[in-house]
């Protein structure tokens, strides 16, 4: 069954999550558990001596409990030492109320740093009486527009450069004005006041995870991001400012940007009232620094997928995110979990021109863009106060919401979408235009750019596809086995390539028909994680650019588990090899290994009758690196020129200078023939010679075929058999020896031989190198956390001054955020309340 019948659940759930008890972080610590459905949370707080406050939102089995103040982990303590005490026979294997715990986490306050730079407004002169601005004129009579700066809204009705707009009035013109369609900004509040946006205001939508209050009213001085973003998409038509993209919509607000936050309150702020909020803008994200690598928490993962798979009456959530500002930091969007999400539409900027501001970031994730700041001119909208209006909102920030706006039209127009068929209608109609890029024809026949997705969105074009267009059938999915490859990355034009092939009767096997989106998660070890670049080539021979090289990323590791996402391959069978090439850009002292990597098809089924939801995501999904899935790797470097996907801004154009799951596969049917080898990217081309696995011991000893960890495993286990017998023998040895003295021996002492001290030593030796081994496993991606937020200001989008930016991260699971370099140089403390979350 394609939607599962959770009505019931879902109106408790969202019931939950409106009514949970506000939380006070200096005060108390609360804790996020998974429980078992048939386990009762409040046995669980009593047997912890925690509190029980309520479900977690709409995250199923989900629940928040608390406890006074503390540096321990209750939780996680006692569930380890419950396993301590199962290991030493101190109580039994019989059921236990621990047993219960999925998954536990205690939450942990996020710092945020972020700058403001306020410049003077800037004042225009109103455009030349042309014909254009006749036409807009007199769209404005038709459709009783009279707020009085619609005039200069050029991303409306572009009088300057005709054209360059969204193409949008021919769609109000068919009374399409986004009605019934409810847009929430989760974002630094709404002024729910301001006499553009308070008829439009929809406070069941709304609520404040700040100051945890239902309304979400602006209270610092800076808070005005969120008000701006809501503008755009829904601000009336009447005598106040302009109007925005869907103005008939309604608009709901989530106020997370202006204090502390945990994973906890981020997971339930994206899917507030689901059933109520059509689609989610969210334009902030990790900071745009070009050093900075981050991807959500588990909670928040599952906060989306249980969004895209029940919001909406089971239509799925729409995702709005901002593509970020950090492109002149070499920064690029697939470095950020959630712009590269497969739930998420990310949007970028261009000008009034059409031409790419220096700012915005190119990435194989993102899908398209629209208008904002650049070339001498802004994004005019609403402004915190009762009749206040801005000309200074730009970034990708006022891209992302002139999407929401669109999207919204476009659910009016055909209410039945899913998440799925509104990116494939964004796909079919966004519309490339005249820029120097790296444009590439699609297996669909669509052009795509890494800096402008498939184009500019146009809303009439989008409007009038979605009124015949044919829903998708239910998402599918194939994952690859894990491809060892263990090999060192040659630096300059050369690269190392591993390839995976596809065959028609795995996809067969999992039910998938086409590609949509692909997923690659892969493991880099480098000493300078910026030298890195990684590509990808389908089978129908599109590339996508995963990851660049940026050159303030110093951090002296590489990726661990890290999940890059590309739409550069939708519509793509999927069948064939799939290659990986990954190169060390720069010649120089640093240097790297290309470790493993596994492919993720995501796209349209086969079956629909017989296709399942995903599953939710687990904490150690991605924990079976030394499953024995391939055969060992064969090695060609290959020469490709690294600067090959360089695509640079032109900072002339811009003189202002405006600114991770993971279910088990179906079953593969894996032929015996699938291999992991590197291989030159020529099809007609040879591998070299095999050669055996890696080993840690000299050449007598044989491999087994395996990996060199599984290796010092089996060589290990055998080594630890070996001492236990040796042991057992000198005890045995030892005891015959005393037996015998006793019966000549008339003294009554007991001899203390040296050999027991021996023996003891070598127990001690064999608990130590067990020890050792253990840290030498793979730190677990489950369970972390880290900030999404930190950033610029509107201004600093539209100032001439370049400032640092602050990234900050959370501190548990300190030891994976160390390895990703995820927070380096944030504060270890929590911020005071006053404090701002990054903005785009």
């Amino acid at each position: 069954m394609r939607i599962p019948n959770l009505w019931g659940l879902l109106s408790v759930a969202s019931l939950a999550a409106a009514h949970l008890p506000p939380r006070n972080y200096a005060t108390h610590d609360y804790y996020a558990i998974h429980l078992c459905s048939s386990t009762s949370p409040a046995d669980l707080a009593a047997h912890l001596g925690l509190t029980y406050e309520g479900e977690l939102g709409s995250l199923e089995d989900h629940h928040v409990f608390k406890a006074p103040k503390h540096s321990n982990d209750l939780v996680g303590d006692a569930v380890q030492d419950l396993k301590r005490r199962r290991r030493k026979r101190e109580v039994g294997l019989e059921s236990h109320p621990l047993d219960s715990i999925r998954f536990a986490q205690k939450q942990r306050i996020k710092p945020r740093h972020w700058k403001r730079n306020a410049i003077p407004e800037v004042s225009r002169a109103g455009p030349p009486v042309t014909d254009a601005v006749n036409t807009q004129r007199e769209i404005a009579r038709a459709l009783e527009i009279k707020d009085p700066i619609f005039e200069e809204q050029w991303h409306i009705f572009n009088v300057k450069t005709p054209g360059n707009d969204l193409n949008v009035t021919d769609v109000w013109m068919q009374g399409i004005t986004g009605k019934n369609v409810t847009a929430c900004i989760v974002d630094d509040g709404l002024d729910m006041d301001s006499e553009d946006l308070k008829d439009n205001f929809f406070a069941e939508g709304s609520y404040d995870f700040n100051d945890h209050v239902d309304l979400p009213k602006p209270r610092l001085s800076d808070d005005r991001h969120g008000t701006r973003c809501a503008g755009e998409v829904a601000a009336g038509r009447n005598n106040a400012c302009g109007v925005g993209i869907a103005y008939d919509s309604k608009i709901s607000g989530v106020r997370i940007l202006s204090g502390d936050i945990t994973d906890m309150d981020e997971s339930l702020a994206i899917n507030y009232e689901l059933q109520k909020n059509d689609i989610y803008s969210c334009s902030w994200g990790p900071p745009d620094d070009g050093k900075t690598m981050q991807a959500p928490g588990l909670l928040i993962e599952k906060a989306m997928i249980t969004a895209v798979q029940q919001g909406r009456g089971g239509k799925g959530s729409i995702y709005v995110f901002a593509a970020g500002n950090g492109a002149a930091s070499d920064d690029n969007c697939n470095f950020d979990g959630y712009t590269n999400s497969i739930y998420s539409i990310t949007v970028g900027a261009i000008d009034k021109n059409n031409k790419h501001p220096y700012y915005s970031e190119a990435c194989s994730a993102q899908l398209v863009v629209t208008y904002s700041s650049g070339g001498g001119d802004a994004i005019h909208t609403t402004d915190v106060g009762a009749n206040k209006c801005t000309s200074q909102h730009g970034g990708t920030s006022a891209a992302g919401p002139i999407g929401v706006g669109t999207f919204a039209l476009v659910l009016q127009a055909r209410p039945e979408l899913t998440w799925r068929d509104l990116q494939w209608l964004t796909v079919m109609t966004a519309v490339p235009f005249d820029q120097p890029s790296d444009w590439t024809k699609t297996t669909l026949g669509k052009m795509f750019s890494h800096q402008f997705g498939y184009g500019k969105l146009d809303a009439y074009a989008m409007v009038e596809a979605a009124k015949t267009w044919k829903l998708v059938k239910p998402q599918a999915w194939f994952y690859s086995p894990w491809m060892h490859v263990k090999k060192e990355i040659p630096q300059g034009d050369q690269g190392l390539a591993s390839t995976f092939e596809v065959t028609e009767q795995m996809l067969k096997s999992a039910n998938f028909e086409r590609v949509e989106h692909i997923t690659l998660t892969m493991n880099v070890a480098h000493t300078r994680r910026g030298d890195v670049s990684v590509e990808l080539i389908s089978p129908d021979g599109m590339t996508s650019h995963l990851s660049t090289a940026r050159r303030d990323d110093e951090f002296p590791a590489g990726y661990l588990d890290w999940t890059f996402m590309s739409v550069a391959h939708w519509g793509e069978k999927g069948i064939g090899k799939w290659t990986v090439i990954v190169k060390d850009t720069k010649v120089n002292e640093h240097s790297g290994t290309f470790t493993d990597w596994k492919l993720r098809l995501w796209g349209e089924c086969i079956d629909a009758s017989t296709q399942p939801l995903r599953p939710m995501p687990g904490a150690h999904d991605d924990d079976d690196h030394d499953a024995i899935t391939s055969v060992p790797a064969h090695t060609t470097a290959i020469s490709v020129p690294t600067n090959a996907a360089a695509i640079t801004a032109n900072p002339s154009d811009h003189p202002d200078r405006p600114v991770n799951q993971k279910p088990k596969p179906t079953t593969t049917d894996e032929p015996a023939s699938t291999t992991a080898f590197e291989t030159p990217i020529s099809a007609t081309s040879t591998p070299s010679a095999s050669s055996v696995p890696e080993s840690f011991l000299p050449s007598p000893f044989p491999t087994f075929g395996v990996s060199k960890r599984t290796q010092i495993w089996i060589y290990g286990s055998i080594g630890l058999i070996l001492v236990f017998c040796a042991s057992l023998a000198i005890y045995f040895y030892l005891a015959r020896r005393k037996r015998l003295q006793s019966s000549r021996d008339d003294y009554e002492f007991e001899i203390l031989d040296d050999a027991e001290d021996e023996e003891g030593g070598v127990r001690t030796g064999m608990l130590a190198a067990g020890a050792g081994g253990n840290n030498k496993r793979r730190a677990r991606r489950g369970g972390e956390l880290y900030d999404a937020f930190a950033g610029e200001s509107d201004e600093d989008l539209l100032s001439d001054s370049e400032t640092e930016d602050h990234p900050y991260t959370d501190r548990d699971e300190k030891v994976y955020d160390e390895k990703n370099g995820i927070g380096e140089g944030s504060d270890a403390g929590g911020s005071s309340g006053s404090s701002s979350q990054g903005r785009r």
